[in-house]
């Protein structure tokens, strides 16, 4: 029979009991025990030992008894549980909790997106982390913009080439906006990853050496673009107006793919000329 809704807490309970009852406690170095298993997986006690709870306190989950654990609980439930990512962020979700970033910010682009942003030539394409560190890019996005293997990694961020690099400054003719935007993004970014230590270096940086970036900081504008407008003053080819989608990947959440389409006819044109010489 289908429900019409969710009943979370009892949703709860099942989904911890057919977590439990499917592990095996010889895959988690737990110690034998004498007497028999009456059915599979681990028992209730275990679970309790491995989370850091009382035994009591998972038999009431279990029972669905009205119990909303905390997110330290929940967190410890599904480490000792094994949860997978997607099951882990069930079970928060069933709990109405909001779930601590799990893994840490992606460094390196996923080799499967990595080949996607060449894919996506003729389109400008690049992949980002949360920060705006810059993980991949196809050619036509060195030729719209630069070429990225030409500087070190820790400038590989469009935030820091907008603030920093003295070609890009200069790059949008709508500036404040594009740096305004980019900003709110940022301390988005910033709250829901509180843990993120380069993270908090970036902006501390940007915040003692760019009098715009600090000004605009302290706004506390908060605002996260999938999709937008910008419009680029390229010195070989004029001005460029580009659309630009941003798509989040279910398997790696960190990393988001940049991609850039002509707004309008010249500006085809120009990216045309730009991408073939």
């Amino acid at each position: 029979m289908t429900p019409h809704t969710v009943d979370a807490t009892q949703e709860l309970a099942a989904f911890l009991r057919t977590r439990r009852e499917r592990l095996d406690p010889r895959d988690l170095g737990l110690p034998s025990r004498r007497q028999a298993r009456r059915t599979p997986g681990l028992r209730r006690e275990e679970v309790a030992e491995l989370a850091g709870v009382s035994v009591d306190y998972i038999v009431r989950l279990e029972q669905g008894r009205g119990l909303r654990p905390s997110a330290d609980v929940v967190e410890a439930l599904a480490q000792a549980l094994r949860l997978a990512p997607v099951e882990r962020a069930y079970l928060f979700n069933l709990a109405q909790q909001h779930p601590r970033n799990a893994d840490k910010p992606a460094t390196t682009a996923a080799p499967s997106l990595a080949r996607l942003v060449a894919d996506l030539s003729p389109l400008p394409a690049m992949l980002m982390n949360h920060r705006y560190d810059i993980l991949a890019w196809n050619r036509e996005m060195t030729r719209l913009l630069l070429d990225f293997d030409t500087l070190p990694p820790s400038q590989r961020n469009s935030m820091w080439l907008c603030l920093m690099h003295p070609e890009i400054r200069e790059f949008y003719v709508d500036r404040e906006r594009v740096v305004r935007e980019g900003i709110a993004h940022l301390r988005a970014a910033w709250a829901a990853h509180p843990e993120d230590r380069a993270l908090t270096g970036l902006i501390a940086e940007f915040i003692t050496h760019d009098e715009e970036f600090a000004r605009l900081w302290a706004e506390r504008d908060i605002k996260v673009n999938g999709r937008g407008h910008k419009v680029m003053r390229h010195p070989d080819v004029g001005v460029i107006a580009v659309h630009f989608e941003v798509l989040t990947p279910l398997q790696d959440p960190d990393q988001r793919l940049v991609i850039f389409r002509a707004a309008d006819h010249e500006s085809r044109s120009a990216l045309d000329r730009l991408c073939t010489r």
